[in-house]
């Protein structure tokens, strides 16, 4: 299986208590910088298909197919890997659904989980019963899965660019920088899915919103993906949901780790979180960089309470002159108030999805260089105006390109 079932420590591996990479938080307690998940995982024994609940739509995979289908779990074929396990990239045939020649048939994506790993059956099981039964646009498609002797495997649509952690953060020829307009498209596409996981008819909390679990399809339009730690929404009256903390260090609200509280407005913090990755290019934690710049929100506080003074301090500087001002207090505006640290004073997804839209909508042609030189060009008067336009050539486009 080469290194992708190794025990080596990643972003989405639990730290158990003693573990060397910790954080301090301001009330003194010991937080783990990566997924938090209890010490002990649910223990990975024999269970019947009769706690799947049922779903016309998902297909149950012989190991043996899948094995197959992804060339023997070779490293070559590796996708991505987490604390569930490894994803391999697989072909099957679109009729029976069976192993399928590579580059032929419907591409899939083969999550199996590390019978060593820390999320077990528990959250294996989560992913099924969740995505068996929701269905939206902007949620990854769950196709089957395999449940055979102590083998349990998830099988997915293929999102063939893969993660917008990586776009965002990989540095590499493979993932140039997203331009602002498809920045905002992705925001559009996760708060979509978001609202549609809060609302009445799903009345879901997904626990789990990061930047890592948004895949994006060849259009680049966001699909949810890991559905482990999803909790059904507050039911009978009740106003949250108690349970023990788990998530990811940086994105998880701070009512939710002080209290173990979980509410709808805990993903919309950290939907603020990875809005704020997108606007500034920066991770939520980056030991990496200089003291004092290790916490997203920390560095960010100074320069979020005066934003239209300092708004262009913490933009991206690899997409530069791809905004309007306006677009960018928009978006920063709408990070911040997600950011709140009073949960009831934050919007509801609903209400992100429309600002979002708003932003989208009237989106005005030049960017912030654009709008500079069209300041100064006004200072010529009427006279050079005419001359420009008694020119031929065409005038140059100054809307945001696409990457």
């Amino acid at each position: 299986m080469g290194s992708c079932l190794s025990s080596r420590v990643d972003s989405d591996t639990q730290l158990h208590a003693g573990a060397s990479s910790r954080y301090v938080g301001s009330d003194g307690r010991v937080l783990s910088s990566r997924r938090l998940l209890p010490a002990s995982s649910v223990p990975l024994t024999p269970r019947g298909e009769n706690e799947i609940l049922d779903s016309a739509t998902l297909n149950s995979f012989a190991f043996n197919d899948l094995r197959i289908a992804t060339r023997n779990f070779r490293p070559d074929s590796v996708l991505g890997e987490g604390g569930f396990g490894c994803v391999f990239k697989g072909w099957i045939d679109e009729h029976s659904f069976k192993a399928a020649k590579p580059g032929t048939g419907i591409v899939i994506a083969v999550k199996r989980l590390n019978q060593d790993g820390s999320q077990g059956h528990k959250e294996w099981l989560a992913e099924i019963n969740y995505l068996g039964q929701l269905y939206h646009p902007n949620l990854v498609k769950l196709v089957g899965y395999c449940l055979e002797d102590e083998h349990r495997l998830l099988v997915y649509e293929f999102m063939p660019r893969g993660s917008l952690e990586n776009h965002l953060f990989r540095r590499s020829s493979h993932f140039q920088p997203l331009s602002w307009t498809i920045r905002m498209k992705v925001a559009l596409g996760a708060a979509k899915g978001l609202a549609y996981l809060h609302s009445p008819e799903a009345k879901v909390i997904y626990r789990d919103f990061k930047a890592s679990n948004i895949l994006l399809d060849s259009s680049y339009n966001a699909k949810l993906s890991d559905f482990g730690l999803a909790k059904d929404g507050p039911m009978d009256g009740q106003s949250h949901v108690s349970t023990r903390i788990m998530g990811t260090y940086g994105y998880a609200a701070p009512e939710y780790m002080a209290t173990g509280h979980l509410t709808a407005k805990s993903d919309v913090y950290s939907f603020g979180v990875v809005l704020l990755e997108m606007i500034t290019g920066r991770r939520v934690m980056d030991k990496n960089r200089p003291q004092g710049e290790h916490n997203l929100i920390e560095w960010a506080r100074p320069y979020l309470a005066n934003i239209k003074r300092r708004v262009i301090q913490i933009m991206d500087p690899r997409i530069e002159g791809q905004y309007t001002m306006l677009a960018a207090l928009r978006a920063t505006s709408l990070a911040v108030k997600c950011l709140t640290v009073e949960p009831r004073n934050r919007p509801s997804m609903t209400d992100v999805v429309k600002a979002l839209e708003q932003l989208q909508d009237s989106r005005e042609p030049g960017s912030v260089k654009a709008e500079a030189v069209q300041k100064k060009q006004r200072k010529f008067g009427n006279n050079e105006a005419t001359k420009r336009r008694a020119g031929s050539y065409p005038r140059q486009s100054t809307t945001p390109v696409n990457t």
